[in-house]
């Protein structure tokens, strides 16, 4: 196995004076070797080991995207350096010796090895809610995600509306080879109207932040409050025959302003209301919409209904019976509406 046991070989010795290093993503590493005693044909290379994987990155003949050999007319320093490293570049680093075969190089004698930690940012930190509306008085699920750090250690807190949330501790799973990670935080609120104007934010704290990361999410995405229906009819719904009677409805209170307002005779569709919504001071939206009807006698018992579809979800009804009367001078002594 690379690194194990000395690193020297009669006269020749493959020296990393660097057991461990740390680097912080984007910045340029340098790993130190130093060859001794070198008589053998047969070139120098860095490996690096990962996820149980050797891998050349560099050989003396052709050259890796970011690495480059410090000193290149030396026979003694071998010496890389990295530059803009990634998470990805963490892994044990070998300087090895090779024996020149007739087939393939050989390794000869390979040095102690150099740990590459790589620390990084916590990147693509972001708050999502449930994939669909939750009705005001439910409970709703929220997630925040972050990636790409290292050290595995890091804090989350929770704020509505900038005050913080009681939540547990997140979950840290490793990403790919282990040298970065990943986490899920998540908070269950349960949702109310006013929530229409909260703000629920994520804020990540690591070590390697100097300032901690925020993402922000408003939870309106997720709400939705249904419409409160009222119908009046204006003077009453009791009227003389011919007279006209005003019905007015209004859907109160609701979000999103997705809406559809239909007034209905006895189950026939009569009038669709056009208007948009307006938004209330509280953040929600109400419609507003009226019909006129002619009290005619055939209209006697008619059932006058306004039809509230809000956010694709099932109607909310509102209705009213019409009666229509005879005025008083064209009752008989047996009218029975007398």
């Amino acid at each position: 196995a690379l690194g194990a046991g000395a690193q020297v070989s009669g006269s020749l010795q493959v020296l990393q004076p660097q057991t461990e290093v740390s680097v912080s993503v984007g910045k340029t590493l340098t790993l130190n070797c130093t060859v001794l005693g070198d008589k053998v044909a047969g070139p120098i290379k860095w490996l690096k080991e990962s996820g149980g994987k050797n891998e050349t990155i560099y050989d003396q003949k052709s050259s890796w995207p970011r690495v480059t050999r410090v000193v290149n007319s030396s026979n003694a320093n071998y010496d890389i350096s990295i530059s803009n490293v990634q998470v990805e570049d963490a892994g044990t680093y070998y300087c090895v010796k090779f024996r020149k075969g007739d087939y393939r190089d050989e390794v000869l004698l390979s040095g102690a090895g150099t740990k590459v930690l790589v620390y990084g940012d916590p990147v693509d930190v972001a708050v999502s809610g449930p994939a669909q509306r939750v009705a005001a008085g439910s409970p709703a699920r929220f997630t925040c995600t972050a990636r790409g750090f290292f050290p595995s250690s890091i804090q989350v807190q929770w704020l509505k509306n900038e005050r913080p949330l009681s939540v547990l501790p997140p979950q840290v799973t490793a990403e790919g080879t282990g040298s970065s990670y990943a986490m899920s935080s998540a908070v269950q609120l349960t949702l109310a109207p006013a929530d229409v104007r909260t703000r629920l934010s994520c804020v990540v704290s690591h070590a390697t932040l100097s300032a901690a990361l925020r993402s922000t999410y408003n939870v309106s995405a997720a709400l939705r409050v249904p419409p409160t229906v009222r119908l009046l009819a204006k003077p009453s719904s009791t009227v003389e025959v011919n007279k006209t009677v005003n019905f007015s409805c209004s859907a109160e209170g609701f979000y999103p302003a997705a809406v559809t307002l239909t007034w209905l005779e006895n189950d026939e569709e009569v009038l669709v209301e056009a208007k948009s919504p307006a938004e209330t001071a509280q953040g929600t939206f109400e419609l507003q919409s009226s019909l006129a009807v002619q009290a005619v006698a055939e209209r006697n018992q008619s059932v006058i209904a306004c039809h509230v579809v809000h956010d694709s979800q099932r109607p909310v009804s509102s209705s009213v019976t019409l009666h229509v009367t005879l005025p008083p001078a064209e009752r008989g002594p047996a009218d029975p509406s007398a």
